[in-house]
This record gives structure tokens, sequence and C-alpha cells, in this order.
């Protein structure tokens, strides 16, 4: 990539603007550790959960709890993180992720009980919510329009680079001994690996600016105008302040405005957006890959599981990729989609074939393919675009409380989802017997239905657009909320 290219940013003068690639990517990269460890934190239990299963004797119930409780924390974190943001700034919330990475990394490795292994990995969901807010916030904040995009999705490679990335950490440790070794030592190891990455995001935040639009709320706009004019020169620098003040200046920036008549639509579409992002089953696969294979599959044990989870999970990161040099071209809602209509009839054919195809080794060899469509379809689409439209569609002032509510409701999905899939999945129940493990498919799909109606019928077309245009066009046309 060269180190700078001529764009026009819109909202803009005709006159284009330079965009300095040098100080730019550098700075979103070191944001983006903060994905690559919501990634590595959520990814790492699918590895584990089936020897932290057999160590601690879980039932299904609390095999569902063991892997769900770090969202719980993601919800609370992102409750917590909106006004500490908004107050003391993106990057100090960045930090206190790291933090927080940190700990439950040395935590989790060391329980001598379930409780104290929760315990820890809470603290590591607070961490999580913290960094799946604050990262794609910061991103959009410091970056201009025509490149907000492709910029954001960037954070969604580094969230699925995490889950592949501790794939096959798991991998190499899970093949490092035998199974008594793993049920002991091996999953504690898992966990542990996660320190390092957590260090390094901790010391390479000291290099990145603050947000410039925090700090011209927070009347530093001498510091903000230093940081645009390095992103994209002087006449980027005084649009986009002019911009920010315009908008500043018409908000209180408290939950009154969030909860607002003016700001009701962004705010439910984001709401929507975030719940039915988690209810189409992603993390289902990401979670659990190891054990549907090992469900469906007589042939096929947790090392097998463990190999087609770094297929999967490297599917996913090619799909983003793509996404990534698609969004600002063909716009946010044609991605979603068609991602989420690929992502529909890739369940509908699992739940299919779960049910109906007699042999369980044909049943994971074509179970294998389907979610590699669907991954690809939701990494595609569904899995950035859904993070993009959450970080733009919120006024300045109350981005923070704003994005912390979607989240919160984003990561109460996850938790319902993954708490129930065990469930809904457990060997000798009435669906399984009835359904042969499809029904969770058939339930995923149904909300890949709602979400291509969702899509389709509110959420609007961001594509080339500042922030600050956004928020004029919600103003405008006061839409009313979904339902």
């Amino acid at each position: 990539m060269p180190p700078s290219t001529t764009i026009s940013v819109a909202g803009d003068s005709p006159a284009a603007v330079r965009t300095n690639w040098s100080y730019l990517l550098p700075v979103c990269l070191v944001a983006t550790l903060g994905g690559l460890l919501f990634g590595y934190d959520t990814g790492v239990i699918s590895g584990a959960i089936e020897f932290l299963t057999a160590r601690f004797g879980l039932n299904v119930v609390m095999k569902g709890w063991a892997s769900g409780c770090v969202l719980l924390g993601c919800a609370a974190g992102v409750l917590l993180v909106g006004p500490i943001s908004d107050r003391f700034g993106r990057k100090k919330a960045l930090w206190l992720a790291a933090l927080l990475f940190l700990v439950s990394a040395v935590g989790t490795a060391v329980p001598s009980d379930i409780w104290t292994f929760i315990a820890f990995r809470l603290l590591g969901g607070l961490g999580i919510g913290i960094a799946s807010m604050s990262t794609p916030m910061y991103i959009a904040e410091i970056t201009p329009a025509r490149l907000r995009g492709r910029m954001v999705s960037v954070n969604q490679i580094a969230i699925v680079g995490g889950i592949v990335l501790v794939y096959f950490v798991n991998y190499f440790i899970a093949r490092s001994g035998d199974q008594t070794w793993n049920e002991t030592v091996g999953w504690r190891w898992m966990f542990a690996s996660g320190g390092l990455p957590a260090l390094a995001f901790a010391l390479l935040l000291f290099v990145i600016p603050e947000s410039p639009r925090w700090l011209i709320e927070r009347d530093r706009a001498d510091e903000a105008r230093s940081i645009l004019t390095r992103v994209a020169g002087e006449c980027f620098a005084q649009a986009e302040l002019t911009g920010i003040r315009q908008s500043l200046s018409a908000e209180a920036g408290t939950w009154g405005e969030v909860f607002s008549r003016a700001l009701r639509g962004p705010l439910a579409v984001g709401i929507a957006l975030a719940i039915l992002q988690q209810v189409t089953g992603i993390n289902v696969f990401l979670y659990f890959g190891t054990t549907i294979f090992k469900n469906l599959s007589a042939s096929t044990g947790v090392e097998a599981g463990m190999l087609q989870q770094i297929v999967i999970g490297g599917a996913s990161a090619l799909c983003t990729i793509a996404a990534i040099a698609t969004v600002d071209h063909w716009g946010r809602k044609p991605l979603m989609l068609l991602g989420a209509t690929g992502m529909g009839l890739s369940l509908a054919a699992m739940g299919l074939m779960a049910q109906f195809l007699p042999e369980p080794a044909a049943v994971s060899q074509w179970m294998l393919l389907f979610i590699l469509i669907y991954v690809a379809c939701f990494g595609l689409s569904v899995g950035p675009v859904t993070w993009v439209i959450l970080s733009e569609i919120y006024p300045t002032a109350v981005r923070g409380r704003a994005l912390g509510l979607a989240t919160f409701f984003l990561w109460m999905a996850d938790y319902a989802v993954t708490q129930t899939f065990p469930i809904l999945d457990a060997k000798d129940s009435w669906l399984v017997n009835r359904f042969h493990h499809a029904f969770p498919f058939y339930i995923y799909g149904a909300f890949c239905v709602v979400l291509v109606l969702g899509v389709w019928r509110w959420v609007p077309e961001t594509k080339g657009r500042t922030l600050e245009q956004i928020e004029q066009s919600w103003r405008a046309k006061k839409p009313r909320p979904p339902g």
C-alpha cells in the first residue's frame, strides 16, 4: 500500500485530500489488537471446553455456563465502558481492556475449581466487552469517511484472526500430550497463552493518539486538529472540525439524548442488528464446532474437530478480507442482504442433512462444506458490516453510550445462544431424537430470514457519508423504530 492516496471525502470541498497511510494505518492496526484479543479470548473456549468438561465433570447446563459466562462479562463491560469512554477517552478504555485481558489470561490458567475459572472468565468478558465497542468506535472517529468502512472492517479481520490464531494454539497444545494431560494441564496453557498478546496490546497503546472527535468534545481542538492534519491534511482537518462542532452543538451527550425521539430510529436499528448478528448462530460454530463434529460423526474426535475449526476460521478470515475490499464500493445494505440470504440457505441445508442423512460420516463431510459456506457469507457481510454500521449511526457526543447499549444486547443475545445450544443439542434429548441435531440450525435459519427483511426495510445506506451527515439524515427523516 502506498504511503498516501488521493481521495475525495463526502462532505468536504471538491478539492482532493491526501490520506497519510504511513500514519493512519499503524494507528488503526494497534487499535485492532483489541479486536484480535476479542477473538482470541472468545475462541479459546472452543478447544478447551471438552477437556474442561471432563476435568470438572460438567453437565450440559454447566458446560453452557462455562462457555457462556464470558458473554455476561461482555454485556457488563459495554455498559460500563460507554460512560468511561465518553468521560475519559477511547484510548483509556482500550488500556482498561488490555489490563483485563491480561488478568483473565493468568487467572483462568490456574483455578482449582470451576467457579474460580468462571470468575476470571467474567473479568475477561469485561475486557472483550470494552474492546468490542471501543475499537470500532476509535477507528471510525479517526478515519476519513471514504475509508471508514474498510478500516472498521479491518477490526473484524483482527477478530477472526484472533479466533484462527487461538485455534492453531489450541491444536498444537492439545497435540503436546494425551487426553489425561490435556484434561489436567493442556487447557490451562490454552487460556494462559492469551497473556502475551494482551501485554503487547497494552504497551503499543502508548504510541497511538486519542480520538480527535473526543478531543473536540473536551475542548482540546488544537490536539484534534494536529491529529486530523496528520491523517489527511489541513483541508480535511478543517472540514472535520467544522462538522464535528456543528454536530456537538446540538447534543447534550446524556442518556436522555440517547433515548430522545430524534435518536429512536438509529437506536432501534442498532439494537436489532446487534441481536440478529448473534441469533443467526455464528458463535455456535466458533465455540462449539469441535463438539458439533464430534456429535455428528462417529469417526471424528476432538483433535479432528480442532482441525476443522481451523479450516472454518480460515474461511472466515479470507471472506472478511473480501468484505473490506467491497464494503465501501458495494455499500453496506447489498452485502448484508447477500450474506444473510446465503447464511439462511446454508443453515437450512445443514438442518436437512443432519435430520435425514443416515450415515454420520457423510453428515460430517457435507456439514463441513455448508458450514464453510455459512461462515464465508457471515465473514463477507453480517460479521464486519454490522460493526461498521453500529460505529457509524450514532452522534459523536453519545456514541459511547449508544454503541454500548447496542453491544450490550449483542452480547446478551450471544449468551442466550451459547447457553442454550448444549441443551438443544444434548444427546438422548427429545429434540435430538426427533430432529437428529438439526433443530438449532432451523432456529438460526429462521432468524436469518428476519435479518434479511429487517435490513431491507429499516437499515439506511451509509456508504461514503461523514458521521455528521449520517446523523443529520436520521434527524431529517425521523424514522419510526421497527415494530
